[in-house]
């Protein structure tokens, strides 16, 4: 399943025997413990003014439906707010529209995608999921939210890289997938790692150098000693506490973690591409969505890969991608050869 919490932290937690975070180890017990059920366009009206003329434009606009679990874990719960609706005055089912929003935006602004699934359908989302449930997911139509254990997790509505990093796996989906396992799941927890950093950076106007290229701020309690779950610039990095331990994540081919657990180390080995697309953003500067976030994005929609796709085969693909795109001696096709080449994918000159 793809959740935003990876399985060995919240092992971690659930293994404490801290008596001061009896609550958050009974918590993220209960979260693992979970059994989770995988399971027309609205437009929106642009006027301005050319001289005397009245310009009208027509875009696509969202449609989210936003419903409370009520602490359960039955889906969908009780519709509480929908597209024209005004605020609920609940902070989890309106930071939950607010982000779907956000995605949304992001997708249309920056590669014309409307929605998730590409032809504007609804975009749904179930807040306070079970009781203290420590995790975000995308469960294959909806994204759900739980309300965190208050002692580790503070909730998980209130970051916006979180919501569009499970909505992406929707946009992965569509696009034909990538296994989630090894390398190939690796790659679909990177790649909404990269189009959750976009939102964000979007939503905010951010160039690559004004950008925190943190996945999950604000999601950990001041109690934890850490920032987010994950750094796209400087994986392993993220946190190093007392309870959860450090972040795993390596940086570069060098350090791959082989492992059983994880579905073969999704969450851990994805910091590889994540710092690749860092790499390649930072060469060339401005803003990340609209030339590196670019290539990825055709990368992923343009029949180039296949379920079981490598970093290798998608470090070929971008490679691809950008000389297509912008020419083989472009700057993009330099910035994605040296980025592949600096995490240890490609080697030096190839």
């Amino acid at each position: 399943m793809h959740a935003i919490v990876p399985p060995y932290l919240l092992a971690r937690l659930a293994a404490t025997q801290e008596p001061h975070l009896a609550h958050a180890a009974e918590a993220a017990r209960a979260t693992l413990a979970v059994a989770r059920e995988y399971r027309p366009v609205r437009g929106r009206l642009d006027l301005s003014v050319d001289g005397d003329a009245l310009v009208v434009e027509v875009s696509p606009a969202p449609d989210r439906v936003i419903s409370d679990a009520q602490n359960r874990t039955t889906l969908p719960g009780v519709r509480v707010r929908g597209e024209d609706d005004p605020a609920t005055g609940d902070r989890a089912a309106d930071e939950a529209f607010d982000g779907l929003g956000a995605t949304f935006d992001m997708y249309w602004d920056a590669f014309r995608r409307a929605s998730i699934d590409g032809v504007g359908g609804t975009m749904a989302a179930t807040v306070h999921y079970g009781v203290d449930y420590d995790n975000a997911f995308w469960n294959g139509e909806r994204m759900v939210f739980g309300d965190g254990d208050g002692e580790v997790f503070a909730g998980f509505t209130r970051s916006v890289t979180v919501i569009a990093h499970e909505l992406s796996h929707g946009v992965i989906e569509n696009a034909g997938g990538l296994e989630y396992t090894g390398q190939s799941g690796a790659l679909n927890e990177s790649i909404a790692d990269v189009f959750g950093a976009l939102t964000e950076q979007h939503l905010q106007g951010q160039s690559v150098d004004e950008a925190s290229w943190l996945i999950g701020a604000g999601i950990f309690t001041d109690a934890v000693q850490g920032t987010a779950l994950r750094s796209m610039s400087a994986p392993g990095t993220a946190y190093d506490d007392d309870v959860l331990g450090r972040d795993p994540q390596p940086g570069h081919m060098a350090d791959y973690v082989e492992t059983t657990e994880d579905n073969g180390g999704v969450h851990i080995n994805s910091g590889i591409p994540n710092r690749a697309f860092h790499l390649a953003a930072m060469a060339l500067g401005g803003h990340a969505w609209e030339r590196a976030g670019r290539i990825w994005y055709l990368t992923l929609t343009g029949g180039r890969l296949s379920p079981r796709s490598d970093f290798a085969a998608f470090a070929a693909a971008t490679r691809a991608t950008a000389a297509e795109e912008y020419g083989e001696d472009s700057e993009e096709a330099a910035a994605v050869r040296d980025a592949w080449t600096g995490v240890g994918v490609i080697e030096d000159g190839r």
